[in-house]
């Protein structure tokens, strides 16, 4: 796993071993921040279910300001502080252990990224309908393709606004309504 484009542009990252996080495969992180290019620079970047990072790493690489990671695998938090400390990140980050849905509206972001592991469906309806209460400015929720029409197109004042597929992985866009 490397990180695509920005100032860490190449840098490869650490990942844990197994099978307890799933990556978001490079093609669509790319696709992601092409999409998130004019709302990145200096924005705060909420990566829950953060896992090595990747996600966040990019968008501090892109030109975030902050980044702030959920994580709760002792194996990914532990790849996740290798990679801060290997990019030298460490003032640009913050890292909280522990599940995110509880805690996921303590947080000041401009944008969330929401990747919960697949088969935990019930984590998805608890941040969204958190989120949904005071949301941010932009939440973007990777799932299983086929998960789609398992998600609401809205949320308390959340509604999604676009979906991105590639493959078996999608990305659902929600914004607060105007």
């Amino acid at each position: 796993m490397r990180v695509i484009g920005g100032e860490f542009r190449s840098r490869r990252l650490k990942a844990p071993h197994g099978d307890t996080v799933r990556p978001t495969p490079d093609r669509l992180r790319e696709a992601l921040f092409n999409i998130l290019a004019p709302r990145i620079e200096g924005a705060v970047f909420l990566d829950a279910y953060a896992g090595s990072g990747s996600v966040g790493i990019e968008a501090l690489s892109r030109g975030a300001r902050r980044a702030i990671f959920l994580e709760k695998s002792r194996q990914a938090l532990r790849a996740l502080q290798e990679n801060i400390q290997m990019l030298d990140i460490g003032p640009r980050c913050e890292v909280h252990a522990g599940n995110a849905a509880p805690v996921i509206t303590k947080f000041q972001a401009d944008i969330v990224f929401l990747d919960p592991p697949y088969p935990r469906e019930r984590e998805y309806q608890m941040c969204l309908e958190a989120l949904g209460e005071q949301p941010p400015p932009l939440v973007i929720v990777q799932h299983a393709s086929k998960f789609t029409h398992h998600l609401k197109d809205s949320y308390g004042r959340l509604r999604r606004v676009r979906i991105l597929s590639q493959g078996d992985n999608s990305l659902s866009f929600y914004e607060p309504r105007p």
